[in-house]
């Protein structure tokens, strides 16, 4: 008799679990591709119609999916269209960075409420960075009208040396060796998960950008440093402690300066957007002629990255020979990993994206220097269109991927 007992509370188990993520399946594809027939859900998962009606039902009485109307027909009546209802629930995306940081809302249509904040204060510019962040998320969901119980989860990057398996940095000392998710789940009030701020910019683009429905793609993200995220087989790529993709610190001079992670003659020390302001302003402190000098004074005094690429598309030579020179270094070492990838897009993201074909003509012209023709011709270079958005919209599949199948499951509830 117990034997029968346990054979029953196994299948309903069982049917449970089925019945979970399928819901989980159906929520994914309505977030990620927009609304959706049952019929075209059948085909999507692989149930039957019946099936598909009775979890639309359940999803629409937990007030995850609506009906969108009445949908095109392929012959006969026509069908009824059907998605996330918008306000079902939010997601915070954070972009931590050295010098700033982004905080932006999303609804489950990918929309952002409002707008999205940039603060400028990062990990590197202020002690007291998580309770500035506290402050700023407490006031933009007020702003927004917004309760923290309606947030799904927090996404947050962070630049650095993350191991993946610990949730620890090792670039950031003063979040010690504690788990991050830990950290900021206990700082913000609900869940949270965290991603390296390349890779998460590699997932933006895969989910929402120019990398949709591709497999093996490289994101180069240049700004203050130079980073990679790798798309393998349609898949984010970590590596075995979730180091992979340190591209920046790849010798490119042997007898070069110090780089700041200890090395001699890394790549970013001569393409990064850190090298090219400093090479600018030893250049001008020498008595260089460039407009830099005087756009300056827009920028308080500093000569900053952005202050190099609004020259150069204003036509100074000067800055146009600096971003002529990182690419010649970063074309070495591009060429270096489609030997190693054989990838089939590259994707120029991060401020030096801004320069356009000034940084993309020389990596192109350069490439057939330092790369096998037949490899080089099956890669195609572009710039990114998300540009500053990509790393807080790579947040929300983070976010999306791990909440759902908790969000879904019938014996652990929470709406």
């Amino acid at each position: 008799m117990e034997s029968v007992e346990n054979n029953g509370n196994g299948k309903h188990q069982t049917q449970s679990l089925k019945k979970m993520l399928l819901k989980k399946q159906v929520a994914e594809i309505f977030y990620r591709e927009g609304q959706k027939t049952i019929s075209e859900l059948c085909d999507a998962t692989n149930n039957s119609i019946p099936t598909l009606t009775n979890i639309m039902s359940e999803l629409g009485k937990e007030g995850w999916v609506k009906n969108f109307g009445i949908g095109k027909s392929k012959g006969g009546r026509k069908p009824s269209l059907y998605g996330l209802d918008p306000t079902a629930g939010y997601i915070v995306g954070i972009d931590l960075s050295r010098k700033y940081m982004r905080v932006g809302i999303f609804d489950m249509h990918n929309q952002v409420v409002g707008k999205i904040v940039e603060i400028n204060d990062g990990l590197e510019t202020s002690d007291k960075i998580l309770n500035i962040l506290k402050e700023e998320v407490d006031a933009h969901l007020k702003r927004s009208k917004i309760t923290n119980e309606q947030v799904l989860g927090y996404g947050i990057t962070i630049p650095g040396l993350i191991d993946i398996r610990k949730g620890v940095s090792y670039s950031y000392p003063q979040f010690g060796t504690a788990n991050l998710s830990e950290i900021f789940g206990e700082l913000l009030g609900r869940p949270a998960f965290i991603e390296h701020d390349t890779k998460a910019m590699a997932l933006g683009e895969l989910w929402f950008g120019l990398a949709r429905k591709k497999s093996n793609v490289l994101l180069i993200n240049i700004g203050s440093g130079i980073g990679l995220g790798q798309i393998i087989n349609g898949e984010l790529y970590h590596g075995h402690s979730g180091f992979s993709g340190e591209f920046g610190h790849i010798q490119m001079i042997p007898d070069g300066k110090l780089c700041y992670c200890g090395k001699i003659g890394c790549l970013e020390t001569v393409s990064s957007g850190t090298a090219l302001v400093q090479k600018a302003v030893e250049a001008i402190e020498n008595g260089k002629s460039s407009v830099i000098s005087s756009l300056i004074e827009e920028t308080r005094g500093k000569i900053k990255l952005k202050t190099i690429l609004d020259a150069a598309n204003k036509g100074d030579q000067f800055a146009i020979e600096l971003l002529e020179e990182s690419g010649e270094y970063l074309a070495k070492g591009i060429s270096i990993l489609i030997h190693l990838f054989n990838p089939e897009l590259i994707i120029i993201a991060g401020e030096m994206a801004d320069a356009g074909n000034l940084i993309t003509d020389p990596v192109r012209q350069k490439l057939n220097k330092y790369t096998m023709q037949r490899l080089k011709q099956d890669s195609e270079i572009v710039l990114s269109e998300l540009k500053e958005k990509a790393g807080i919209m790579g947040t929300l599949p983070v976010v999306i991927n791990r909440s759902f199948a908790h969000v879904f499951d019938n014996n652990n509830h929470e709406r």
